[in-house]
């Protein structure tokens, strides 16, 4: 049996540092961004009312590393290990899906892009061999949110159309709404 390419790492940029979530990363969780309505405006989770919904999160982040179904990283800034928010990567086969969320304080530093660039250039480099091979990454945000757009366009994915009816941010009601599409595949990414 072939040892997976899917460890826990550490992922570190010149100013952040990527890891996996801990439980004593809850109540920064929860005061930082997870019960800020404005931060989960676009998202398509509610809200955390209490901080005990952050620690049932925290045990999902570490059984999904775990299962090797998703693989979601804290993100801290490298100078004072202030938690800036979370990215998570969900291979699916040859490709892979991201998902993103930054405390509004962290807001307009390019914190964001430096950490997508990161997350695409090691799932695109840890596989080389066999079905964990990742050929493309995509993501998607609401089509109002135009501040995560220019981050995944700054972080080199590029918008493929617009899904119609995608997905339910519960900000917006119970309808589905209508995102952007990103990706960037292996090729673009190599060239």
């Amino acid at each position: 049996m072939q040892p997976s390419l899917w460890v826990p790492v550490k992922l570190e940029t010149e100013r952040l540092l990527l890891r996996p979530a801990q439980e004593v990363d809850a109540d920064s969780i929860f005061e930082r961004y997870a019960q800020d309505p404005e931060v989960t405006r676009f998202l398509i989770w509610k809200p955390h009312r209490s901080v005990t919904e952050t620690h049932e999160f925290i045990q999902r982040c570490q059984r999904v590393w775990t299962e090797e179904t998703a693989y979601p990283w804290v993100i801290t800034h490298k100078s004072d290990h202030l938690l800036l928010g979370m990215i998570e990567l969900r291979p699916d086969g040859h490709k892979a899906e991201l998902g993103y969320v930054l405390a509004r304080d962290a807001w307009g530093h390019g914190y964001m892009t430096e950490a997508i660039r990161t997350v695409v250039a090691w799932a695109l480099a840890a596989g080389t061999s066999g079905s964990q091979q990742i050929w493309r990454l995509w993501a998607y945000c609401h089509v109002q949110n135009t501040a995560s757009a220019r981050v995944l366009e700054k972080a080199g994915l590029r918008r493929e159309g617009i899904l119609k009816r995608w997905a339910i941010h519960p900000a917006f009601g119970a309808e589905p709404q209508d995102c952007f599409s990103y990706a960037i595949v292996r090729d673009a990414a190599q060239k």
